[in-house]
Parts: structure tokens; sequence; C-alpha cells
């Protein structure tokens, strides 16, 4: 039953990824068949952070309140309606009206687990759980490139992908009854977990810290995966065919990061992995600089994404060692809300760039932002106790409390 219940926890985190890497990729045919600048590509972005980032700030008191099987089934359910929406959606403002939902549900389901898998799993399990997220932008990109080969239109990538998201919801809602036999009924009592204004969450020292390494990760997640699609077309002259293909390049050095992760976790601790991360990804931006190679551009995206993929889950198993469990739940939900500012903001300010200057703009925008990401990093080191990169592995969490 154990094994049930975290197979269902990373399907659900396939289904968080689904979405993400789906406009981004489809972008390019999007703007194309509306008649849109590039730049309005952000606006769905900033649309759908309206809902993530309000479902993130509330999420302590909705974990409390629905518990984490149902508030994850439930919310897996609305993103899929959501994105059948998108998929027969005739204009632009109905895109961004379907963004606010999808935003709405991906923003509980990220918290949610991610405090779940902190309390009661190991780091190990964390890095799979992100993993899984990772297959699932995988898979998006892919079935676009699929859909494109064949001639059709990027409607049906979506419609595929909400029929995984509805088969996803249905199996989350029937393992509702298993999680309380695993771990224990969650009690929704106000008294399990601290709940924390953002000013309160601001005030515990280190937390401002650990929301600029999440704001610094994501945007150069969110940034890639919402760019790289048009820098390669529109900068490279690739076609759109081969943006699909090396934005799936990019989502499984992503993927493999995290996997990766989980396997160097039973041996290293989390900030070790960290470090290991910000030299792959050194080495990947100063390689995406210097080529006007579309296959080397391709590589060069796929050891951003195995460098940066263990950020997050790395970040989040931090948390409850970092700041206590009973703070775990608020605080993740102020690191959620954290990134998805940087998620709405950063990737947009990359898009009007790439608007008003061209798309050349792509790669130094990606060192700007992994400079900040260094220079907080170094901030880090003197806040919070980190083993030496070959150092002697420090005593964390590994084993599943299951």
């Amino acid at each position: 039953m154990a094994t049930i219940l975290i197979a269902v926890i990373y399907a659900a985190f396939i289904g968080l990824g689904l979405p993400d890497s789906l406009f981004g990729t489809a972008w390019p045919s999007i703007y194309t068949e509306f008649g849109l600048p590039i730049a309005y590509g952000s606006l769905e972005s900033m649309v759908c952070f309206i809902g993530t980032f309000l479902s993130s700030l509330l999420s302590a008191r909705l974990i409390k309140r629905f518990g984490t099987a149902k508030l994850s089934a439930g919310c897996t359910l609305l993103t899929a309606v959501s994105l059948i929406g998108f998929g027969w959606a005739g204009s632009f403002p109905v895109l961004l009206a379907l963004a606010v939902p999808l935003g709405l549900g991906a923003g509980s389901i990220d918290t949610a687990l991610n405090n779940y898998v902190a309390l009661h799993y190991s780091a190990s399990r964390m890095s799979f759980l992100h993993c899984f997220y990772g297959v699932g932008v995988t898979v998006s990109p892919f079935i676009l490139a699929l859909v494109f080969q064949k001639g059709l239109n990027w409607r049906v990538g979506y419609r595929i992908a909400s029929g995984m998201q509805f088969a996803l919801a249905v199996a989350l809602i029937l393992s509702i009854p298993i999680w309380s036999k695993v771990h224990g009924e969650e009690s929704v009592s106000e008294d399990k977990f601290e709940t924390l204004t953002i000013r309160q969450a601001a005030s515990i020292k280190g937390v401002k810290i650990m929301w600029m390494l999440f704001v610094c990760a994501c945007a150069i997640e969110m940034s890639v995966g919402s760019w790289s699609s048009t820098y390669l077309v529109e900068h490279l002259g690739e076609s759109q065919e081969f943006a699909a293909r090396a934005m799936t390049v990019y989502y499984l050095g992503m993927t493999a990061g995290r996997a990766l992760s989980g396997v160097l976790a039973k041996k290293l601790h989390s900030w070790q992995i960290i470090k290991i991360g910000l030299i792959v990804m050194a080495a990947a931006f100063a390689t995406l600089l210097v080529t006007e190679n579309g296959i080397v551009a391709m590589a060069a995206l796929a050891l951003i994404g195995l460098g940066n993929g263990p950020m997050f889950p790395n970040f989040n198993y931090l948390t409850p060692e970092n700041f206590g469990q009973e703070r775990s739940p608020a605080i993740i939900g102020t690191q959620m809300a954290a990134s998805n500012i940087s998620i709405v903001t950063l990737p947009v300010l990359c898009g009007v760039l790439g608007q008003f200057l061209g798309m050349w703009i792509f790669p130094y925008y990606l060192i700007a932002l992994f400079a900040m990401m260094l220079v907080t990093f170094a901030t880090a080191m003197r806040c919070f106790t980190m083993p030496r990169l070959f150092g002697k592995r420090d005593e964390q969490r590994t084993e599943d409390k299951s």
C-alpha cells in the first residue's frame, strides 16, 4: 500500500508538469495563428501566476481544511478542465481566462505535495518526486513535436494532455482512502502547523535568502522553457519541429538531473548536490553564449536542465531542516509564492527584451539570472550550515517515515 501511495504522488507530479511546458513550446504556433506580438506570450504566465500565487499563500489553510489527498485530487481535476478548455479556445483572451484556474490548481498541488514529501519521505524521494515533474514537462513538448510532424494544430496537443490529466485525476480520487492508512489521518486542527503571514515568515532568519534562491532557479527554468523555442526559431533559424524536440531534450536533461539527485542524495547532503548543479550550469551557459549552432544549443539547454533540475526539490527538502516541521507548510507556501513571482515577472522581461532588442538577448539574460543566483548562494553559505563539496556528508533525514 505504501508503494501504491508513492506511485500516486509521483503520478500527481507528472500531472503538475504537463501544462508547464505546453504553452512555451506551442507559443510560436499560437502567436502566428492569432497574429500576436511575441511578447504577448508572457501575459499567459502573468495570468496563470495570479491563481498560483493566491493558492500558494493559502496552502497551509487549505491543507488543514481538506488534507493533502483531497486537495491534490481536486486541483488535478481543475487543471484537467482548464487544459481541455485550452484545446478548444477560439481566441487569446479565452486562453488568458483559462490560465487562472490552471494556476489555482497547480499552486495548491505544488505546495501540498512538496510539504507532504518533505515531512514523510527522504531527500531521495523528494528529488524523484521532481524527477516525475520532469517527466510531465518532457512529455508535453514530445507530444507537440509529434503533432507538428503530422501537420496537426497545436490544439491537438492540448487535447491529448487534458486526457492524460483527467486520467491522473481519477487515479488520485481513487487513492484518497490509502493516504490515511499509510501515514495516518492528517489533522485539520489549527494547532498542527503554524500559520504565518508573509511578514512573519520574512522575519525568520534565512527565509528571504531561500526566497531569492527559489526566484533565481525558477526564473531560469521558466525562461528557458518559455523562450528557448522562440530563440531557436527566430534567432538561429531552426524549424518549429526542431525547437519542439530541443525543448524535449531540455526537459529530459532536467528530469535526468533530478533522477541523479535522487541517487546522489543517499551519499550527499542537499547543499552538496546544489553546489554540483551550479558548476554544471556554469558550463552550460558558457556553451549557449558562444554557439550559433542549433545542435550545440540543444546540448547546452540539456545541460542547463541537468544542473538546474535538482535545485527546486533540494531547496524544498531543506525547509523542515532549516526552519522546523511546524513552520514547514507556511514557509513552503511562501517559497512557492516567491517562485511564482519570479515565474511571472522575469520570463516576461525576457520576452519584452526579445521583442524590442531581438532574441539574441536570450543567453545573456540567462547568464544575468545565474549571476544573481551565485551571489545569493554565497549569502546562503554564511547563513546556513553547509558541508563542503567534497567533505563528509552531514547528518540529514534519509529514511522514509512509512
